[in-house]
């Protein structure tokens, strides 16, 4: 049994991209198991709730096959969160899928493994998200979905279905 790893905001994380990621990983036969900063619930921006069964704390990153970063309000704190920044770094060096969406893809330019790398991110219309990735050294593309290797990102509520059968089909060649 294939196991992807879902990372959602304890508080704020965004419902649709969450429902479309997990929809896209089901139907390609993945299990899902929910990490969040701590175990228990969490709850959408827009009054989804869903338990979390492992702390990033406790993440041991080869558990799985893939592993992704849900957007909305609340994922903006782990690009600066130790255990979120670990996981990316972690996830990358094993060669494993890798994928966030919305403003998620700024943790994974936190973590330095967008680099050189071509990604994608949910914008607040002032360029804000989009200066942070190439400040980071990340080749903005303004797609939808975009996949460069084992990474793949997805620009927001919109891209979630493509999202997700992208961030399923990484590496399945």
């Amino acid at each position: 049994m294939r196991i992807a790893l879902i990372i959602l905001a304890q508080q704020g994380f965004q419902d649709h991209e969450y429902e479309g990621t997990r929809k896209g990983l089901v139907d390609a036969g993945f299990s899902i198991v929910i990490g969040s900063k701590k175990k228990g619930e969490c709850t959408g921006k827009f009054g989804g709730r869903v338990d979390a069964t492992v702390a990033l704390k406790d993440v041991k990153v080869t558990d799985y096959d893939r592993i992704g970063f849900i957007g909305g309000p609340g994922a903006a704190a782990y690009a600066s969160d130790h255990e979120a920044l670990k996981i990316a770094n972690d996830t990358v060096r094993a060669n494993i899928p890798l994928g966030a969406i919305c403003i998620a893809p700024t943790i994974l330019a936190k973590a330095r493994v967008l680099e050189n790398r071509k990604a994608t991110v949910w914008d607040d219309g002032q360029r804000t998200q989009i200066n942070m990735l190439e400040d980071m050294g990340v080749i903005y593309t303004g797609d939808t979905v975009t996949v460069d290797g084992l990474i793949v990102t997805g620009n927001g509520p919109e891209a979630a279905e493509e999202f997700g059968r992208a961030f399923a089909s990484l590496g399945m060649s």
